[in-house]
């Protein structure tokens, strides 16, 4: 008996030092927190480039230890902790990309080519081979098969002033949900992006642009309409206004996406 329960004791330790411990994000919150100004509350936010791009140590120690992720240990981590760091990489590397031409740009398609967007481009190496943002974006970050999350789409930052709130700590993935949360409520609590007039919503064009991510069945949302109800506060509506977008009745309209660099010097 003794001897079966230190076998299995064994096999229980072995097996528990196979899940490997979640990524350490600390160098990136930090730089987060140095670098990034938010306003009203977290709704918006700009980047200090101009101070970031005399010092990218820290960010280029931070980048490294990525890279350093191998496939078999990305596998061990939980989901949570998995799209915590592809989401926390994406925003890493496009700020990386933006300090490589910093001050030389307006809007970070000003990186692209005639040819090539620079979400297209292949830099960032990671899990073993190298990507572009599109494809840890589309292909992992977004794939129905992996997370299915519409609300990435407010914590992933393409560095414009009409994308959600960069926010200003590191994704982790026991806080995940949270955080989540809290930037979609964030980001449809923002006027300058989504606002009733006339009669009329007025959506950023985030929601045209994935809109099918938003109908895909997660948590029971099968239209997008059906996603906006359960924010009707942060989206300003009237009780009245709420039912009309229940009943299908409301015009929904999608704004201009502003692409200008969400530079702290330069962001309204």
């Amino acid at each position: 008996m003794v001897r079966t329960f230190c076998l299995l004791l064994t096999l229980l330790l072995c097996h528990s030092g196979l899940a490997a411990a979640p990524f350490d994000h600390h160098r990136w919150d930090k730089l987060l927190k140095q670098y990034v100004v938010t306003f009203l509350q977290g709704q918006s936010s700009a980047v200090d480039y101009q101070t970031w791009v005399q010092n990218q140590t820290e960010l280029s120690m931070y980048l490294t230890a990525l890279e350093k992720v191998n496939q078999e240990t990305f596998n061990q981590w939980n989901a949570n902790d998995q799209l915590a760091f592809l989401i926390n990489a994406y925003n890493a590397w496009t700020i990386q990309l933006v300090l490589s031409a910093y001050p030389k740009l307006d809007s970070i398609k000003d990186l692209g080519s005639l040819f090539r967007s620079p979400w297209r481009k292949r830099f960032v190496s990671l899990l073993g081979g190298t990507y572009s943002l599109d494809e840890i974006e589309h292909e992992w970050i977004r794939s129905p098969d992996r997370y299915r999350d519409p609300r990435i789409h407010f914590a992933v930052n393409c560095a414009s002033v009409g994308c959600p709130a960069l926010r200003g700590e590191a994704y982790i993935g026991n806080k995940l949900e949270d955080q989540l949360q809290s930037q979609t409520h964030l980001f449809l609590s923002d006027r300058k992006r989504n606002y009733v007039a006339n009669h009329t919503l007025y959506l950023s064009p985030i929601f045209k642009w994935y809109r099918e991510d938003f109908e895909k069945g997660w948590l029971g949302y099968h239209s997008l309409n059906n996603f906006l109800e359960d924010y009707s506060e942060s989206l300003g509506l009237t009780a009245s206004q709420r039912e009309t977008l229940k009943a299908d009745r409301m015009k929904i309209r999608f704004s201009d996406y502003d692409w200008r660099l969400n530079d702290y010097l330069v962001t309204d």
